[in-house]
């Protein structure tokens, strides 16, 4: 699904694709997030050398408005609902700013804690 705005000399489309990798992004320039989290078809592919960006993020966009629902790795130690409200922050804007669409809501699901010290 792509988001479309007319200016007048023409259209600009934005692909859901887009937006979930900048989300992904954003996400992971938090302090505290180790990575985003996938499902299992997603790590088994990021195994294999064929790595989304947007691995654990899905993008829902309606009328210029963006659903987020996401999923991170936490590192152990950080506080997991400060982590993740500043996610929610960091996505919102970084969509808002870069896309110029609005953000209705940012939902972080937090999928795992990585203990090493990487």
């Amino acid at each position: 699904m792509a988001e479309q705005e007319n200016k007048g000399i023409g259209e600009v489309k934005i692909a859901s694709d887009v937006v979930a990798a900048i989300a992904a992004l954003a996400a992971t320039e938090v302090d505290g997030v180790y990575a985003m989290a996938g499902n299992v078809t997603n790590e088994l592919i990021s195994k294999f050398g064929k790595r989304k960006l947007s691995k654990g993020v899905k993008v829902q966009m309606d009328a210029g408005v963006v659903h987020v629902d996401m999923m991170v790795n936490v590192r152990y130690g950080y506080h997991i609902p400060k982590v993740s409200e500043q996610v929610q922050d960091r996505v919102s804007q970084q969509i808002e700013t870069m896309t110029g669409l609005g953000v209705s809501e940012v939902n972080v699901r937090v999928a795992g804690v990585n203990l090493s010290n990487e």
